[in-house]
């Protein structure tokens, strides 16, 4: 088998690297910073193919596609991406477009032409790595829950589609609370509470990925959070959720 992983110089994109690679997938790694993708790939015991694009230049995205196309791959991980603290009205536009192209319209075009290749070629995986912020409204971190609500509905419907017509195709949605990766510096804040190994993560979301799950969500303190959240009404949650990004920002 063969996986490309988007995002795999750091994080949670790294760790599925290192956890596919020790069930001998060959690989396809994308990132933007050459040096650490080739410094990971000197640890993985696999063939790998190191492959630098920005993500958040849609030509890029399609460059990236055509460039493989022709290829034969049987998972596709989608999970480069990045967040931004702060409030909606002093928040910087320009990353905030960055970060949509990012996580939103890289994500839906590599879905959709990897889906159409899995679909020609007789099936596949695909894992999209979304967030707990899927499932809520994000005061404080706005964009960033709102990018990861399109990803996860977009996932959402497009398994039903799959399911309803008997494909080959799985497709998935990693949905982690908290994870101990670069995000925070990234996005300019901190986590209020701990957060989940990235190596946890990874190996817990190929797992279920393998198991064809299609919501992946790695910790029980999440899955009650996210199960107690359906009683509580919006605007609760909306105060809520600000209590939370307000104490990560810095």
């Amino acid at each position: 088998m063969r996986a490309l992983v988007t995002g795999a110089s750091s994080g949670i994109g790294r760790d599925m690297a290192r956890v596919l690679a020790e069930q001998k997938i060959d690989l396809i790694l994308v990132a933007r910073r050459k040096e650490r993708l080739e410094k990971l790939k000197e640890e993985l015991h696999v063939n790998v193919e190191i492959l630098c694009f920005d993500l958040s230049q849609q030509k890029e995205v399609f460059s990236l596609f055509d460039k493989l196309k022709d290829q034969k791959i049987d998972i596709v991980i989608n999970n480069a991406g990045f967040g931004l603290f702060g409030e909606f009205l002093q928040t910087d536009l320009d990353r905030e477009l960055e970060m949509i192209n990012v996580n939103v319209i890289s994500y839906h075009i590599l879905t959709k032409l990897f889906l159409q290749k899995l679909e020609k070629d007789g099936g596949g995986y695909i894992l999209n790595v979304c967030s707990s912020a899927g499932f809520l409204a994000g005061p404080r971190l706005s964009t960033y829950y709102a990018t990861k609500n399109y990803i996860l509905k977009l996932t959402m419907a497009i398994y039903e589609e799959l399911r309803r017509k008997k494909s080959s195709i799985v497709i998935s949605a990693l949905c982690p609370g908290p994870v101990n990766t670069e995000f925070n510096q990234v996005a300019k804040g901190h986590f209020a509470v701990s957060g989940a190994s990235s190596e946890y993560v990874a190996k817990y979301a190929i797992q279920k990925m393998f198991q064809k799950k299609l919501i992946i969500v790695p910790t029980i303190k999440m899955k009650l959070a996210l199960f107690f959240s359906r009683f509580v009404p919006w605007k609760g949650l909306l105060r809520i959720t600000y209590r939370i990004q307000e104490r990560k920002t810095k």
